[in-house]
Parts: structure tokens; sequence; C-alpha cells
């Protein structure tokens, strides 16, 4: 299970290169460490049973030559190689399709804007009232398959849009909880009417409505809570806490992933591994760097215990390419440049093309990276043509946030040329 182009061949290779022995190599970078170095260790490395952490990048670059900005780059493409790997196979050791993202359902209202927003407003007071109080089966099983459905992304989308055709079933969701039902079909129906309300609140964040994804949010931890199902609920704090994150709150992001984590408990999870990412990222916004760094490498070890369904590529599971994108913002954050661009790279080899979104802000996310790097025009470059290829209903949000971070670190001509951009 190693990757081609990863770190396992770039170790063994330089070190035969150097004509030296596994233990020859053990003894230097004990030598360079200047205290016991497990001599299993190498080896692991190798063959890619486990990656080296950041701690030995140094010794490794002394002892064998391997910049480390090479050793983060090659890491970074055997990580997302492995968790690739372990969701193509069951545990069988069958071989299975490569997940697919569902597309969305497609409802009978096309609206978007205003309409749709209004709509929406009408359709979660009615929700929400039905929460308060104490059918139809086949609504139920109905309503299950939205939810399944609608997990699959934008799939190039406009956010708008998606809200609009969701409206018909959040109508239906309001009506069906609102009528009497037996204890078992009330847990499965308010379960489900977590997961929709949920993703009505991300999309709703990215699209910068923040207070309808804050009252989206509470009604989904409502249902969440109401149906017993903490993994439910910690998926639903953990998004809930990138509200926070992503529009200057990282003090109420951090606190909110704290809940999610604690809710999650420690059996490693989807809603478990995106509480501590955002918890990284928090952190990192707060200039917390060893708190966020500890984060880090508590989410890298947890990502690595996940089953096939936890890393499902959807919004509900936390697959290796969502986890890259998460590090990427979290790296930039902490200025380790190195380190972002590895996770940038990972994130963009398992992206779908279709996904608008999430290359606009790892291209942004680059940007930051070069701004930082002292290379001010190039990163204004950058997200000005990252911004003028955005179809118009991506220019909002979440994505112009970030050109806006951008916008306000950068001084003279490369302001000026993004402010341009973004004005237009």
């Amino acid at each position: 299970m190693m990757a081609p182009d990863g770190i396992g061949n770039l170790l063994r290779s330089s070190r035969e290169q150097a004509n030296l022995t596994r233990e020859e190599v053990v003894l230097r970078i004990a030598e360079v460490l200047g205290e016991d170095f497990d001599p299993d260790n190498l080896k692991r490395w190798e063959l890619e049973i486990r990656l080296p952490t950041k701690r030995y990048h140094s010794s490794i670059e002394e002892v064998l030559g391997i910049p480390v900005s090479e050793i983060v780059r090659t890491r970074a493409i055997s990580k997302a190689y492995r968790l690739q790997q372990k969701m193509a196979t069951r545990q069988d050791g069958q071989e299975v399709p490569p997940v697919k993202r569902r597309v969305f359902i497609t409802g009978t209202l096309a609206v978007a804007g205003t309409g749709a927003l209004a709509g929406l407003a009408e359709a979660h007071e009615g929700i929400d009232a039905a929460l308060s109080g104490s059918s139809n089966a086949a609504d139920i099983a109905y309503l299950e398959s939205v939810f399944e459905r609608n997990t699959g992304g934008y799939r190039g989308r406009d956010p708008q849009r998606v809200l609009g055709q969701m409206q018909d079933d959040l109508k239906l969701l309001g009506q069906v909880l609102d009528r009497p039902h037996t204890a078992r079909d009330r847990a499965t129906l308010v379960r489900t009417a977590a997961g929709i309300t949920g993703l009505v609140a991300i999309i709703q964040h990215d699209i910068g409505a923040q207070q309808g994804a804050e009252s989206w949010f509470t009604t989904a931890a409502r249902a969440a809570q109401e149906s017993g199902d903490r993994h439910m609920l910690a998926w639903v704090l953990a998004r809930h806490a990138m509200v926070g994150l992503n529009y200057g709150a990282p003090s109420s992001a951090a606190r909110r992933a704290a809940r999610a984590q604690r809710v999650a408990g420690t059996t490693p999870s989807a809603a478990a591994a995106l509480a501590s990412a955002v918890n990284a990222r928090a952190l990192a916004g707060l200039g917390d760097r060893n708190g966020a760094r500890k984060a880090v490498e508590q989410t890298q070890d947890m990502i690595e215990q996940l089953d096939n369904i936890a890393l499902a590529d959807n919004w509900f599971g936390y697959p290796a390419q969502k986890h890259s994108v998460h590090l990427s913002q979290a790296y930039t954050l902490l200025g380790d440049t190195i380190s972002a661009r590895a996770e940038q790279e990972a994130a963009l080899a398992l992206t779908d093309s279709p996904s608008v979104m999430t290359r606009a802000l790892l291209a942004l996310d680059h940007a930051q990276c070069l701004r930082i790097d002292k290379a001010p025009q190039t990163a204004a470059d950058m997200a000005t043509a990252t911004w003028n290829k955005l179809p118009t209903g991506y220019r909002t949000g979440l994505v112009q946030t970030r050109a806006e971070a951008l916008r306000d670190a950068l001084t003279g001509r490369p302001r000026a040329r993004l402010a341009e951009a973004l004005s237009a």
C-alpha cells in the first residue's frame, strides 16, 4: 500500500544512492538527534507502515540530504494514497468502485436570491415549531433519502439554486414533524431533520448568510439532541463551529469545536475528526501555535483510524480531501507555507473538477502563502485570476471572505490590483 511517488520510495532510493544500509542511517539519525532512535522506524517509513513525523524531518535532511520541503510534499502524497486505498477496499478485502459524490435531488422549485431565502425562513419556522411539540412511513423514508442525496456537495451548482431546489422538501419535513409518531419513527425523523437542516445551514454558511446559518445550525442541534444520536450532534456542532472559524470569530469556533469533541467522545469518527480539524484551525487563528500543531497531530492520528463510512466523500464524512483542505488553512494561518502547499497539492489531487468552491479556496490559500513568502504581486495576480474565473454565484460568502482577508494583508500595488477585481 505504498504510494509510487511517496515518502517511502524517496527514503529508500536516497539511502541506496548514498550506499548506506538501514542500520547506518539509523545510527546517523540517532547521532543527529542526540538520543536513542528505534531501529525499526526507518523500515516502517520506507514501507510506509508509518510516516515520519515533523520532529524527524530535519534529521532526515541532514543524514540523507533530502530537503524538508520534499519530505513534507511526499509525506502528504503517501498519506493521501493510504487513505484512498483504505476507502477503496472493503473490510473483507474485496475491491469496490471509488466512492462517488451523490448528486443533489432535483426539486420542483429552482428559484434563487431573496425569494429562495424568504421561502427558507418560512420553512425554518415550521420545522422549529414542530420540534417543540410532539404518519406516514413513506414520507419518513422519502425524507431519509433526501438527506442521503443531499450530502454529496454542490457539484458545480450555484449554492443559491440548490437552496431553491430544497424548499419543497423542507416544507414536507415541517409538515411530517408536526404529525404524531411512534417513539421509534420520531427518533428516526428528528435525526433526519438534524441532517437536512444541518445541510441547509452549511449552504447558508457558504454563501455568507451568517445569521441564517446560526439559526439553522441551532435547529439542527436541537433535532440531533432529541434524536439521541451523539455522532449527529457532534457533526452539527463541529459544522456550526465553522461559522465563527470562517467569519472572524475564532474564539467562538474553538469553544464550539471543543464541545463537539466532548460530544463525539474518544472513539474515532468523522465528526470527531472534523471537530479536531476545526479546533486546529481556530487555535491557529488565535495564534496558539503549540495548541494548533497538537490539534493537527491529533487529527492526523485520528483519520488513519477511520473506517470506510467515516471516510466517505460527502458532507457527512471526513475524506482525505477534506482533511487536506482543513490542514491547508491551518498551516497557512500558522505561516508554515511548506506544509500548507503540500496539503494544497494533496487536496487538489483528490478534488473532483466540478468542486468550484474547494478549488477556489485552495487557490486563495496558495496565494496567501505566496504573500507570506514575500511574493505579494504574484499572490495578488493569482487571487485575481481565481476570482475572475469564478461563476457569479460563488463570488460571495466564504470565498469572498477569504479573498478579502488576502486583500487586507497586502499593501501598495498588489492590494490595489486585488481590490479592483473584488469591487468589479
